[in-house]
C-alpha cells in the first residue's frame, strides 16, 4: 500500500472518527450526563468536610461545550489511529476486504481497547472511588489496556500459525481461548477496587456504567460502517488502478 493510499486512508478515518464522536455525544449528553448530575447531587449532599468550592469551569460548560469537545477530539483521534491499524491490518488477517476488515478492527477495538479494561476497571461517576487512588487507577486502566492489546496480537499470531494444522475455525476458537485465559490470569493478579460510598445508589452506579458502555458502542460501530464504507471506495480503486498499470506479459 503507498503512501497516497495510506494519507487518504487516514483521512478518511478521521473524517469516519468525527462522525462516530457526533452520535457518540449525543449518547454520552443524553444518557450519561444525567447520571452524572445525580451523582454529584448525591456528593455534595454528603460532603461535610469542606464548604463549597469554587469551580474553575462550570457544570454547564462541562455538560456541553467541554463534553462536546472531549468526545470529538476522542472520535477523531481514535478514526486515524484505527485508520493507520487498518492499513496494516487489510490483506494481513484474511481475505477480507475493506468493509469486512473495517468491521472486524471496530469489533475487536471495542472489545480489546475498551471492554477487557473495564471489566477489571469499570468506570465510575462523581463520589465513587477515593480521589487519593485516581492516579493509580488510571495508570492500571491503561495497564489492562496495553494488556488486552499486546494479547490480543498474540492470539491473532497463535492463530495464524494453528490454521494450517487445525483448520481456520478451530485455530480461532483455540487463539480465542488462549486470550480469554490471559486475561483471566491478568484480571486475578492485578489489584482492584471497591470505593463505592455507604448510601450511593446501585441503580445509578449500573446505570452510568451502562451509558458508557453504550457511548463506546455507538462509536466503534458508527466508525466501522462509515470507515468501511469510505475505505471500499479507495481501496478497490487504488487495486485496479495498480493492476491496470502493471504490464502484460505472454
Amino acid at each position: 500500500m503507498n503512501s497516497v493510499t495510506v494519507r487518504t486512508l487516514l483521512v478518511r478515518g478521521m473524517l469516519a472518527g468525527l462522525t462516530a464522536g457526533v452520535l457518540a455525544l449525543f449518547i454520552a449528553y443524553l444518557l450519561g450526563e444525567p447520571r452524572v448530575d445525580a451523582a454529584i447531587a448525591f456528593e455534595e449532599a454528603h460532603s461535610h468536610e469542606h464548604g463549597h468550592e469554587m469551580e474553575v469551569v462550570s457544570r454547564g460548560v462541562q455538560s456541553t461545550a467541554g463534553l462536546a469537545t472531549g468526545v470529538l477530539v476522542y472520535g477523531v483521534a481514535l478514526g486515524g489511529i484505527a485508520a493507520l491499524v487498518f492499513c496494516f491490518a487489510l490483506g494481513r488477517i484474511g481475505r477480507f476486504g475493506a468493509r469486512t476488515t473495517a468491521a472486524l478492527l471496530s469489533g475487536a477495538a471495542l472489545v480489546v481497547v475498551y471492554l477487557v479494561p473495564f471489566l477489571k476497571y469499570p468506570a465510575n461517576p462523581p463520589a465513587v472511588g477515593d480521589p487519593d487512588t485516581i492516579g493509580k487507577r488510571t495508570a492500571l486502566f491503561f495497564l489492562m489496556m496495553l494488556l488486552g492489546i499486546l494479547l490480543a496480537v498474540a492470539a491473532t499470531i497463535l492463530g495464524r500459525r494453528l490454521a494450517p494444522k487445525l483448520g481456520n475455525w478451530n485455530a480461532t476458537v483455540a487463539a480465542g481461548a488462549a486470550f480469554v485465559v490471559a486475561i483471566g490470569i491478568a484480571y486475578a493478579f492485578l489489584p482492584g477496587f471497591d470505593n463505592v460510598p455507604a448510601g450511593f445508589s446501585g441503580t445509578l452506579l449500573w446505570q452510568f456504567r451502562l451509558s458508557t458502555i453504550a457511548i463506546q458502542l455507538v462509536l466503534w460501530t458508527t466508525f466501522g460502517l462509515v470507515f468501511g464504507h469510505l475505505a471500499e471506495r479507495v481501496v478497490p480503486a487504488r487495486q485496479a488502478t495498480a493492476a491496470t498499470a502493471a504490464p502484460v506479459t505472454s
